[in-house]
């Protein structure tokens, strides 16, 4: 197999929440752009760089991360099917947010727990 081809394979489908494709749209066109771009990353490469995906400490949860100019946008993830999101083929995007200081990422993992346990039930 042509090793193109083989890069462009998907690895993890990604299903999203309404919650985070509320936060999605209000974005605007070049951040979308560029979410856009990390869904690929997390969909086909393998060993997933911290640069866009990293582990949520003390939580089961993993955080995508998106970076423009100044802007950093954070989207709370989970691995359905795996604890680790590497080995995981399909992951869910709970909710997503705009980082403004360290003390949104306590409000904001609150948030996509209790999406996640709505979404369990």
């Amino acid at each position: 197999m042509d090793s193109n081809v083989e890069q462009l394979q998907n690895i993890r489908i990604i299903f999203r929440t309404p919650e985070f494709d509320s936060f999605y749209l209000s974005l605007p066109q070049r951040a979308k752009d560029k979410f856009e771009y990390v869904f690929k990353v997390v969909q086909s490469v393998y060993n997933i760089s911290t640069k866009f995906v990293k582990h949520l400490e003390n939580t089961d949860l993993y955080e995508m991360r998106v970076s423009i100019g100044s802007n950093e946008y954070r989207t709370i993830l989970f691995a359905i099917d795996h604890s680790n999101i590497i080995e995981a083929t399909r992951i869910i995007l709970l909710n997503g947010f705009l980082k403004k200081s360290s003390k949104d990422y306590t409000k904001q993992i609150d948030i996509a727990v209790k999406i996640l346990n709505k979404l369990q039930k």
